[in-house]
């Protein structure tokens, strides 16, 4: 018998938790999910699903507007805010339904339990539920995978308004009329285009100069662009002095160098990133180490308490449900099956969902740079790729980062439609050693934007052709036609 209660306890019922129970049931062990709220976590309820089924919504009716691209007659759309806000409910329950139930993973030997966990020794936490009720139990091995919440900037006043947040935002039942959002980052841009075509007059303020800083400079500013062009205001290099309420109105005293502006709205989104759930655990209880960034991890996700792991925003390495679920396996796998497997950090694939998307993976044009490391950029334009034509989605541009001669994908930035798709193959192809020779050469369906990938691929090809090599060719061969202009490096074949 063993002298724990469980062989795994998994805290929290997000994405990493959900996929750390799963295989840990699968793996035959004894398995407990402790879950303070929902199971789904922040991207069934308030991240990835709600945010993605307000932009679908967003893009419906910015498609009426602008028919005429499809040869219909461009209308204003009649848009009930409270039925979009209805319809997400809805659509995010029957996710809820199909993916995240208690009953799914009880199916699967799971026992999942509803209160909040802290450690109270190295094996041992204790619940508390809704209740009050306490209990306590043991574990060989314990996976936390707390999440993250809002951080909310210390701004003056900040507390004495009324604001939204992810958490608040798919809740509301009118459309801000005004809508002003602090943050330019990925939540901001998509929450900004998504209000603003759903009708919303939006202003977003951030510190920064631009939107999207993790992304490369010269998409994210075509798509600053494109949502500016779509009537979105932006204050950018804006320092927000405070926050005060007046007669129902909302305004945000921002100074940019030696000017100043009060910026008024009905409505507040603070989309200024998340902070990682390292309270109330009781890890100092367990001896694990932690900062208010998240909790401290080697590559296998491991603590420094050897049979405890982190997983997930609660690190806050990353704030991806994708990288949760990856950290979920990788750290499973290393207690569970004794079998090494560490974080995939090179290969890493991020989108902001907007329209047009806009997404990378791998090394940055600037990692690259500053590492001193030697490579070429082949650049394809959504304008040459005939799918994208076809959907009236032309706007877009695909950037590779490669080995000259081997044709080894370093990094790769996409602004257009579906670029989460395209990154997915690239993704693919960097994690398995693939050169773009090799998606080059393989056959890809047309018409599809995957087409795209392929002929952003060809590239290569044509960048390390050169005069000398054609008139060789016609020389050896007896050809008589004429030697390509090989004097635009950019040139698109």
């Amino acid at each position: 018998m063993s002298k724990y209660d469980y062989d795994a306890i998994v805290i929290g019922g997000g994405a990493a938790g959900l996929t750390a129970s799963g295989i840990a049931a699968n793996f035959g062990a004894k398995t407990m999910m402790v879950e303070r709220n929902r199971l789904g976590g922040d991207c069934t309820w308030t991240g990835c699903v709600p945010s993605k089924i307000l932009l679908k919504a967003g893009k419906v009716a910015q498609q009426i507007r602008e028919a005429g691209k499809y040869g219909l007659i461009d209308q204003d759309p009649e848009i009930n805010f409270k039925k979009v806000i209805e319809h997400l409910h809805q659509r995010r329950q029957e996710i809820y339904e199909d993916a995240d139930r208690p009953e799914i993973y009880e199916e699967m030997g799971v026992e999942v339990v509803g209160g909040k966990a802290h450690f109270i020794s190295e094996h041992e936490i204790e619940i508390i539920d809704e209740g009050k009720n306490k209990r306590t139990v043991s574990s060989r091995y314990f996976f936390i995978c707390a999440g993250s919440s809002p951080f909310i900037p210390p701004i003056e006043g900040i507390d004495n308004v009324p604001y939204l947040t992810t958490e608040s935002l798919f809740e509301i039942k009118d459309l801000p009329q005004e809508l002003i959002i602090l943050g330019a980052g990925p939540i901001g841009t998509e929450m900004a285009q998504a209000m603003s075509r759903l009708g919303a007059k939006v202003t977003v303020i951030d510190i920064a100069d631009r939107i999207l800083l993790k992304d490369d400079a010269e998409l994210a500013g075509m798509l600053q662009s494109t949502l500016e062009a779509e009537g979105i205001r932006y204050v950018l290099n804006a320092d927000v002095q405070g926050v005060k309420q007046e007669d129902g109105k909302l305004m945000v005293d921002v100074s940019a160098g030696d000017s100043h502006d009060h910026i008024i709205g009905d409505k507040l989104l603070v989309a200024t990133g998340r902070r990682a759930n390292v309270d109330k655990l009781g890890l100092d209880e367990a001896g694990i180490k932690y900062s208010a960034k998240g909790i401290d991890i080697n590559n296998k996700c491991q603590t420094n308490q050897s049979h405890i792991y982190a997983c997930g925003d609660v690190t806050g390495r990353y704030q991806l449900t994708h990288m949760s679920e990856h950290m979920a396996k990788v750290a499973t796998t290393n207690a569970l099956l004794k079998y090494r497997m560490k974080i995939d950090a090179s290969n890493v694939p991020w989108v902001t969902y907007t329209d047009p998307e806009l997404g990378h993976v791998g090394a940055t044009r600037k990692q690259l740079k500053n590492d001193d490391t030697n490579f070429e950029t082949y650049r394809f334009p959504y304008s040459k790729i005939d799918r994208a034509l076809t959907d009236s989605e032309g706007e877009g541009l695909i950037k590779i980062y490669a080995k000259k001669w081997s044709g080894r994908i370093l990094g790769v930035d996409i602004l257009g439609a579906r670029a989460g798709e395209l990154l997915s193959e690239y993704a693919l192809a960097m994690k398995n050693g693939l050169s773009l020779r090799n998606i080059a050469d393989t056959i890809h369906p047309y018409p599809s934007y995957g087409l795209g990938a392929r002929r952003a691929a060809d590239q290569w090809y044509i960048k390390n052709q050169s005069e000398w090599q054609v008139k060789l060719i016609k020389k050896v061969f007896g050809y008589h036609g004429n030697v390509p202009d090989f004097s635009d490096p950019d040139r698109i074949v």
